[in-house]
């Protein structure tokens, strides 16, 4: 399998425009629109419920004829605050205007329905740590599975600091076999300070029919359809990423790869 690696398809408006069928797969969608003071972005997806994360900046938001008003607070991603995020039932429209520089993430997958528009941060979201040395790394959990508020969509931001690993020791959720290990399709939307730099990140199967080993640069996005999809900062370099990720059900269970069995857990 090849096209892990998604370039940004231009530099303002919408930047990513990633549907199932786009990445081959069957549930996660992502989009990302880049606006600036007083652009619109706007969507309606029937049979798939939608997550807004305000990556950076502020926007009026509303969805059908709830107005929300304004949302955002964070300017600079690596400030590591919370995010602005809202839930939109699938079926409904919803529409944001910039009200400054902006970058807002879609995130969706199926849902039945029947679940009300609502903000779902910056309250009951902490920066959670999450590791040990250089395997540290610091949790912004949206929507993961210990929030109730979505039906298939599990979202996170992820902090990596300089020199360290995420998403580590290597592991992979690509089986629907729960509890023991679910089946979840992946999206990362990758984040780099300096702007310039680049990271690291393989997707591997245990047989290695799938190995790919990719550099994504900021606002690249890397698609992990199965396998291990371990990330490396380099030294001097902070990495953030978004995971959007959904399958048959709303459970994150993994493996570790047997190598690196003896570090679960930290």
């Amino acid at each position: 399998m090849s096209g892990l690696l998604r370039k940004p398809v231009a530099a303002t408006g919408l930047v990513h425009a990633i549907t199932p069928e786009a990445a081959g797969w069957s549930y996660v969608g992502f989009d990302l629109w880049r606006l600036a003071p007083g652009d619109t972005a706007q969507g309606h997806l029937d049979g798939r419920e939608t997550i807004l994360v305000l990556v950076e900046g502020c926007a009026d938001l509303s969805v059908g004829v709830a107005d929300f008003g304004q949302l955002g607070a964070r300017m600079n991603v690596f400030e590591r605050t919370p995010p602005h995020c809202l839930y939109v039932p699938p079926g409904q429209d919803w529409r944001a205007e910039a009200t400054t520089l902006c970058t807002l993430a879609v995130c969706s997958a199926p849902s039945p329905g029947g679940r009300p528009a609502q903000r779902l941060g910056p309250e009951c979201i902490e920066l959670e740590p999450r590791g040990t040395g250089t395997n540290t790394r610091y949790i912004n959990n949206i929507a993961m599975e210990g929030r109730d508020v979505a039906d298939s969509l599990l979202v996170t931001e992820v902090f990596t600091p300089a020199g360290h690993w995420s998403s580590y020791p290597p592991h992979r959720h690509d089986e629907d076999d729960f509890p023991r290990i679910t089946y979840l399709e992946e999206t990362y939307y990758h984040r780099l300070n300096p702007a310039d730099a680049f990271g690291i990140q393989r997707v591997f199967t245990d047989d290695l029919s799938l190995d790919e080993t990719m550099a994504p640069a900021n606002d690249d996005v890397v698609l992990v359809p199965k396998g291990h999809h371990p990330c490396g900062a380099p030294y001097g370099v902070e990495m953030y990423y978004l995971n959007v990720m959904a399958g048959p059900r709303r459970n994150w269970r993994y493996q570790t790869h047997p190598a690196f069995s003896h570090m679960n857990g930290k």
